[in-house]
């Protein structure tokens, strides 16, 4: 009896370690809901992976062989190379993949994955390779995202091109239609990662002692499913009050955990709870945190309605004391932003996310937004400055015409060759809800239809807050001086113009605005004399 006890309890061992070992992946790679989709020729770049019929993992990297066929923007490319020869293969190596990211992994069956180009095989060694891919500069790390929950594709690419001129950095992506072990897997994004590299945020590896020490960090403000720290101090309520139910959770990003010396984990630390404690209470706490990189952060986040912004996957870089001793912010994975949410009030035009910690916590949820986040919109100086940053913005890459020729050029792009097409036959979703969309069009077109009307209507929510132009700032610093007549005269004197040039609102540039900005000049300068 004994023996027959311990042969079914080692028969229970064995089940649950290989139901654990197989946790989050499936043997036959997640294949698409339609197998059969055919690929002859495309206008996006054609990516083969190969991993032999081996499972993919999620934590842990395999080898694989990658070839990309790409020959250039708005070029086609065939599959079969032979029957068209002289195509421009744009890699032909190894790489290691595994599945990656959260929601994105765990409720799409779509999935995502993290790629990192080799010059050999994980077994000889998995030496690093930098190269180009699709024409995004040399990297050796990079995100293959599935685009599963946003039908329309955009809502990344989109918030990173807008944002793209006013932040140090922002992420890159191609589209590109994928084959996995020689079936068809659809289009993903080819995106860039917020990362160390030469070409990303550029950062040195700290060193144990000195300036060395201070710099350089990539922390992650997110869940606790990687090695990290918590924060010392509460988020704060709509009131001001600190919320003793949540806490702010930091992840270890560059260096990773296992990278990082007792030594830099104790500055990080110490970093980031000095700045915090500035925020808290009401020191400088400009010299902590890079003010601009937070406009922009917040001005991307807000635009775009980002219910998970602020909370989740937030990156936050710190530099060598010597170069920058103050924290800055990238912007990180927006699939679920632009109105792609049916919680928390995701799918509304209206209101603030940096207001959302009273829904979060009724929700009881614990990812709450930092207390930074509470103490900068109520300090006049910095909403200030947020409503200049809006106003320019609003007048530059985040005008509504600008939005819609970015929009309208990412649908050609695919459709153009029925790539979006090939995708949805390949996993037919578009009639169907995927969480946590609030809005199935059943067409891509409906969709993209969608997404624009509802960027209008968060567009008039934005500028009813934050916009307010200054009266005769033709060149759009937000001041009046004669910087602005000058570059008006240039314009009147080209026969061009630009959104701020119509001075007196008769809708043309001429004449008659330099002598309406002239009379504005002359008031300022009367008001500044008494």
């Amino acid at each position: 009896m004994k023996h027959t006890h311990s042969i079914s309890a080692f028969l229970a061992l064995a089940c649950f370690l290989l139901t654990a070992s197989v946790h989050a992946q499936q043997w036959d790679n997640y294949r698409p809901d339609v197998t059969t989709v055919q690929l002859d020729s495309t206008n996006l770049p054609i990516m083969l992976i190969d991993v032999d019929g081996a499972m993919i993992f999620k934590d842990d990297y395999i080898t694989a062989r990658m070839k990309i066929i790409d020959n250039g923007q708005g070029n086609i490319n065939y599959l079969d190379t032979v029957a068209h020869p002289g195509q421009h293969i744009g890699y032909d190596g190894f790489i290691a993949i595994k599945y990656r990211g959260n929601s994105s992994f765990g409720s799409a069956d779509k999935k995502p994955y993290t790629i990192r180009t080799l010059a050999q095989p994980l077994e000889q060694g998995g030496k690093k390779l930098k190269v180009e891919l699709m024409g995004l500069p040399s990297d050796n790390n990079w995100a293959l995202q599935a685009s599963y929950a946003d039908k329309s594709f955009m809502r990344d690419l989109l918030s990173y091109t807008l944002a793209h001129r006013y932040m140090e950095f922002t992420p890159q992506g191609r589209y590109c239609e994928m084959l996995l072990d020689g079936i068809y897997y659809g289009v993903y994004i080819l995106s860039e990662k917020v990362t160390k590299g030469e070409n990303r945020l550029n950062l040195k590896s700290p060193g144990d002692s000195g300036d060395k020490l201070t710099g350089d960090y990539l922390i992650e403000v997110d869940r606790e499913d990687e090695p990290g720290f918590y924060s010392d101090f509460r988020p704060y309520s709509n009131s001001g009050w600190a919320i003793s139910s949540g806490k702010i959770y930091f992840q270890f990003d560059e260096p990773d955990a296992d990278a990082i010396t007792q030594q830099q984990e104790a500055y990080i630390k110490q970093a980031v709870h000095d700045m915090e404690n500035a925020f808290r209470t009401g020191q400088d706490y400009a010299s902590h945190f890079d003010v601009a990189s937070m406009i922009d952060y917040q001005l991307a986040t807000e635009a775009s309605h980002n219910v998970d912004g602020y909370r989740l996957s937030a990156k936050l870089y710190k530099r060598r004391d010597s170069v920058d001793p103050r924290f800055h912010i990238a912007l990180w994975d927006m699939n679920l932003a632009w109105g792609n949410a049916d919680y928390y009030s995701g799918s509304s035009t209206n209101g603030w996310v940096h207001e959302m910690n009273n829904t979060l916590v009724r929700y009881r949820d614990d990812k709450l937004i930092p207390l930074w986040w509470y103490v900068v919109n109520h300090d006049d100086s910095y909403l200030s400055a947020l409503k200049r940053r809006w106003t320019q913005c609003r007048d530059e890459d985040y005008s509504t015409e600008h939005i819609n020729e970015v929009i309208d050029s990412l649908a050609l792009t695919l459709t153009r060759c029925g790539a979006i097409d090939r995708n949805y036959t390949a996993w037919p979703r578009l009639n169907t809800y995927v969480w946590p969309n609030p809005y199935v069009g059943g067409t891509f077109a409906n969709e993209v239809a969608h997404l624009k009307q509802w960027i209008n209507l968060r567009m008039q929510f934005m500028d009813r807050q934050l916009y307010a132009p200054v009266a005769g700032d033709v060149n759009g610093d937000g001041e009046l001086s004669i910087a602005d007549l000058t570059m008006l005269a240039d314009l009147v004197r080209n026969q061009d113009s630009n959104k701020r040039s119509d001075v007196n609102g008769d809708h043309e540039t001429s004449i008659a605005d330099a002598t309406t900005l002239v009379a504005l000049l002359m008031d300022r300068d009367s008001d500044a004399t008494d």
